[in-house]
């Protein structure tokens, strides 16, 4: 969303626009960042999850675990027999939740009313003025940093028992003005926390009924035929409330299958959830903070649960309610009263009838009849229908984005729509402006623990009201004071509530710890194999060239380790002349030798520390040793690494064959195609125990796998996945043979080590009381039900959550959802990112269509199906995702269109939905055929479940453009560049000419296909050769060439890949290329070996919709 520009003393730039390096350290709720200036700025939101027909398996065998991303709160999977779907039941709220608001409720505060140019308006204080005296509060371009020895005794905070409070007296009806009432909250001290649970105790168990069994909703869909004419679809059964039907079961197989969600280390200790009282007010949330009983039950298996209201609360009208006055509120200082408007009907745009947005949305589309549906422009995310003062203030949908911009009102009208309801995150996204805010008291929901945003609303000068669970909230002195407009009396103007995406400094309250120094341990793998392929001379190049990017400051330590069948560590102690090799051979029972000087400082053993990546290439070139000991040298690493956290880079070229988690080939090279037998799930649960021993300290793993064969990244990836940590992939990597890909290991690398990180990291989401998440998809663990564990988050990681509709949202126009990332930046300050996002509530179908995001949508599905491929089987996620549009499809037809029509009609904002969809069956992650190694499959896999919305949506449908007629008509003009802008392509061979030449942008990889007769003056001015029998074979790069169709080609081709994190390779390729059947394979709309073209598969949807 464009933000109004900001003055530069106003907000401090995260990325360090200011003459500082971008801060790379924990923060609560980091969410954003500026781009990072070198070339590539991760963008974009989170994934998506979805929910998706299908079987649910028996139970896996011990040692199998899930490998997708998505982690449950309870188990929700009991086996029901083939072709059953297991359905979520209702769930009861919480005893002693608060009261239903019965009369009309006070909604969202329009921005307009708000002012919300102050933000904008004087930045700072002028040089020389001095700020007005509130000795707590700043609101700097430059954040107080928390020094690193001061001592933060948090916890005691954290845990301090609330003193009697007389509640508001307006909620109980008494005339006493709100200044004879305070709250026993010690100044400057930290919010009031909920918590069932002592800080540092671990969670109680949680008591859950088993749901119970719904029949099922119809039999799970075969594949769309190969040939031949479309499957007989069988009759279908009524769905089964909650559940969405064919969507909702996908989803619901994927349920953890590692257990209740209260970790466990591999000791058999509970993991300590010490951060879930920090951040407060999750699942657990409440507001005693004794501990539970140990016999607690909950009235809830998943989702969120709002706390018990203190005793004068409860049973009490809300303000506004039917026969009760608000009494005309009096103030101590003599402030005036302070008349918001409610957020009314006036200010949901206009009714949602007669829009033209509606009638754009809605307007049916034959597809079958319209066959160039595909905007010649990248597809923008739909905008929510709401007043526009509060829209310009909602969140950027690339870091928060909803499947359904309009939110249905019940579970019902939802499970009718047969569309998934979820949340797609980027949360760390580099930002070019983030509101940064100093401040000694944050203000939250002492109920709920909700960040004050946009969407709150002010009843008066002193109270707010929470726009998640409705709690009235005193303004705390110093929020009456805005230090953008420096004025006093205005709350309603204060950055956190003219800002949906903002950071706050965090005060020590925030902290279990003093913030530790940031911890990097190389990991290399030095066997025969690994130095054979050349990569340690790029890696180790790579990361001299960059040691003093690594982000951190004067505290920022190192190390390294290498392994085959032993480990060898590397003391770097000041005062040696050359860096001592120590070796651990017993590698059953790995040890630490010297462990004092294997962690050294940057900055004071640089020189030992650079002589050692100069040798380290030419240490082990003669070396024939070709076992690898992975397992025992990631134990070593870890327990060198436990004291502080960090985080371990480990770079692996094969199977691991001694030690602790050794592993043996299980792919066959013959049986690629059948999609029964393929291993999705790991072989060992050693990788997740070690991760999980990491995420309790900190650690997060990050895998490089360069190999050329079969790895076993089904096991390996367990490493990452449940450490925040995340996978690269480079498949046949070796220097000589396959030279573009050190190219790309470079980049990749260089962005990898200089980019933005946090550490320690939790985060949190929340929403609106009658809403509920139930799934989570990303790497990441999950404590204390709700709360995520993230070691190490980084600026190129999506999430995404699934959600349902537990209470009814009646008399709500508008609900809310809130993301709150705690972490320390790698400058050691505590921070919190903070997006807040609002969106309409809805009560007929046609509005659940109209706000329908297809791409969002596509994306859950996506995470929702690779949970199903490995906890069911390809095949069925396969069906899950093809009957996600039948199911859509039918139910429109059925219950929105008022006059059938012959065809296959979809509402203008789904009408992509089946070419998107046929798009995830034909990618490398869910296609049938012999084509895909099994590492390949599950590499993609893992992207699915860890990339923002944008680059999966990049790597499922790629965008095809024409570019030997480049022009400057409609460019941009990026930094004295011009950047042309082609139209995008259908992605069809029949929209291919023998005369041009297109560029096939597939995220991670591009294709320039030359035409046969493609013009003498694209070849000879952009090739630079000097007919198109001269274009090489193997051609990777364009020249560099003064003619203005090389430069237009160039800039264009430049542009795309600095807009994401990792590095395409462009292949130049002619008609007799042995990569043409590559480029083919993306044709999404054409037929191929094994997989139905999209006019096939329409009729194949159509036959089954018009059952």
């Amino acid at each position: 969303m464009a933000q109004p520009a900001r003055p530069a003393a106003a907000y401090r730039s995260q990325n360090g626009a200011g003459q500082q390096p971008y801060s790379n350290g924990p923060v609560q709720n980091q969410l954003m960042h500026p781009s990072d200036g070198q070339g590539y700025s991760p963008s974009v939101p989170g994934a998506y999850s979805h929910q998706m027909p299908a079987k649910v398996p028996p139970h896996q065998s011990s040692g199998q675990y899930n490998y997708s991303g998505s982690q449950i709160a309870s188990q929700l999977n009991n086996y029901q027999g083939p072709g059953q779907i297991l359905n979520r039941p209702p769930v009861a709220p919480l005893s002693g939740s608060p009261v239903q608001q019965t009369g009309s409720v006070p909604q969202v505060l329009p921005p307009a009313l708000q002012n919300s140019a102050a933000v904008s308006s004087a930045g700072g204080f002028p040089p020389g003025a001095s700020p007005p005296v509130l000795s707590n509060w700043q609101y700097s371009q430059t954040p107080v940093s928390h020094p690193a020895g001061s001592q933060t005794s948090h916890l005691a905070h954290v845990a301090g028992t609330a003193s009697a409070q007389p509640p508001p007296s307006s909620l109980s009806g008494n005339t006493n003005p709100p200044g004879s009432y305070q709250y026993a909250a010690s100044p400057g001290g930290p919010p009031l926390q909920n918590s069932y649970m002592k800080p540092g105790s671990a969670p109680p168990p949680v008591t859950q009924p088993l749901p119970p069994l719904h029949p099922p909703s119809r039999p799970p869909l075969g594949p769309p035929p190969v040939g031949g004419p479309p499957l007989i679809r069988p009759s279908a059964l009524t769905a089964a409330p909650p559940s969405n039907s064919a969507s909702q079961s996908l989803l619901n197989s994927s349920a953890n299958r590692d257990g209740d969600a209260t970790s466990t280390a591999s000791d058999g200790s509970v993991v300590q959830n010490s951060y879930d009282a920090i951040e407060g007010g999750g699942l657990m949330a409440t507001t005693h903070p004794s501990p539970a009983p140990p016999n607690l039950k909950m009235g809830r298996s998943v989702g969120y649960s709002y706390p018990n209201l203190p005793p004068g609360y409860q049973n009490t009208s809300p303000p506004g309610a039917p026969g009760m006055q608000t009494p005309a509120l009096q103030y101590p200082d003599g402030s005036k009263p302070f008349h918001q408007p409610p957020l009314g009907p006036n200010h949901l745009t206009a009714s949602m009838g007669g829009l033209s947005l509606q009638q754009e949305g809605l307007r049916p589309v034959n597809l079958l009849q319209e066959r160039n549906i595909l905007p010649t422009t990248l597809l923008q995310a739909p905008v929510p229908n709401l007043h526009e003062d509060i829209q310009k203030l909602n969140c950027n949908p690339e870091l928060f984005r909803c499947t359904l911009t309009n939110i249905p009102q019940t579970q019902a009208l939802l499970n009718k729509a047969k569309l998934p309801l979820g949340l797609l995150l980027h949360p760390f996204k580099d930002l070019s402006q983030l509101p940064v805010v100093t401040s000694s008291t944050i203000v939250r929901c002492r109920s709920c623990r909700t960040y004050i945003n946009p969407f709150v609303s002010f009843l008066d000068q002193r109270r707010w009201k929470c726009n998640l669970c409705y709690r009235v909230n005193d303004v705390p002195e110093e929020f009456m004071y805005n230090p953008v407009t420096r004025a006093y009396g205005e709350p309603h103007k204060r950055p956190e509530v003219q800002n949906a995406t903002i950071e706050f400094m965090a005060p020590s309250e925030y902290m279990l710890r003093p913030p530790q120094p940031p911890v990097y341990l190389f990991v290399f793998d030095v066997s025969h194999n690994a130095i054979e392929t050349g990569y340690l001379n790029t890696v180790c190049k790579t990361l001299l060239d960059n040691l003093d990017l690594l982000p951190g400051n004067t505290r920022t330590k190192i190390g390294f380790i290498t392994f085959d069948s032993t480990i060898h560590f590397y003391s770097l102690q000041e005062g040696l002349s050359q860096p001592q090799m120590l070796i651990v051979s017993d590698i059953e029972d790995v040890f630490i030798p010297m462990p004092e000087n294997l962690l050294v400082n940057l900055n004071e053993n640089r020189e030992l520390i650079q002589d050692l990546l100069k040798t380290l290439p030419q240490m082990f070139t003669k070396s024939l040793e070709t076992q690898s000991a992975l397992g025992p040298a990631l134990q070593a690493a870890f327990k060198l690494m436990s004291p502080t956290g960090g985080r371990i880079s480990v770079f692996q070229t094969q199977l691991p064959s001694v030690g602790m988690g050794a592993l043996k080939s299980r792919e066959e090279p013959n049986q690629r195609a059948t999609a029964k037998d393929i291993h999705l799930t790991p072989s060992t649960d050693f990788y997740k125990k070690l991760a999980l021993d990491c995420s309790g300290q900190q650690v997060a793993v990050d895998l490089f796998l360069l190999s050329g064969q079969y790895s076993d990244l089904a096991s390996l990836g367990c490493i990452s996945r449940y450490s925040a940590g995340s996978v690269y992939y480079y498949q046949s990597y070796h220097h000589k043979h396959n030279p573009v890909q050190v190219e790309k290991l470079q980049k990749e690398l260089k962005r990898y080590l200089t980019r933005k990180i946090g550490f320690e990291a939790v985060m949190r989401i929340r929403c609106t009381k009658g809403l509920s998440i139930h799934t989570f998809h990303g790497n990441f663990f999950v404590r204390s039900t709700d709360l995520l564990s993230l070691p190490n988050v980084n600026p190129d990681a999506g999430y995404a959550v699934q959600m349902s509709v537990e209470e009814s949202l009646t008399d709500m126009q508008v609900v809310s959802f809130q993301s709150a990332l705690l972490y320390t930046s790698s400058k050691g300050e505590r921070r919190i990112r903070v997006h807040t996002m609002c969106l309409p509530v809805v009560t007929t179908l046609s509005d659940v269509y109209l706000g329908a995001d297809v791409q969002a949508i596509t994306g859950l599905l996506a995470n929702m199906a690779v949970d199903r491929s490995v906890s069911a089987s390809l095949s069925d996620a396969r069906d899950a995702l093809v009957n996600a549009v039948i199911d859509s499809l039918s139910a429109y037809r059925s219950s929105v269109l008022s006059i059938q029509q012959p065809g296959l009609m979809a509402p203008h904002s789904l009408r992509l939905f089946p070419l998107y969809v046929l798009a995830l069956l034909k990618q490398k992650a869910f296609q049938t055929g012999t084509n895909a190694r099994l590492d390949e499959r599950i590499f993609t896999m893992c992207q699915v479940k860890n990339q923002p919305l944008v680059y999966l949506m990049l790597m499922t449908h790629p965008n095809l453009y024409r570019v030997d007629n480049l022009t400057d008509e409609g460019a941009l003009n990026i930094n004295d560049r011009t950047i042309p802008q082609p139209p995008i392509l259908q992605l069809s061979v029949e929209k291919l000419s023998r005369d041009g030449a297109y560029l096939m942008d597939a995220g991670s990889v591009m294709f320039l296909w030359i035409g046969k007769n493609c013009g003498q003056n694209f070849i000879s001015q952009v090739l630079g050769v000097p007919n198109y029998g001269s274009v090489p074979q193997n051609m990777t790069h364009l020249p560099e060439l003064e003619t203005a169709e090389s430069i237009r080609t160039i800039a264009f081709i430049s542009w795309l890949r600095e807009q994401r994190p990792f590095f395409p390779i462009l292949y130049i390729i002619k008609d007799d290329s042995p990569l043409k059947s590559s480029f083919l394979q993306n044709m999404i709309e054409d037929r191929t070996e094994s997989a139905l073209s999209y006019y096939e598969f329409l009729l194949h949807i159509q036959q089954q919709v018009n059952k």
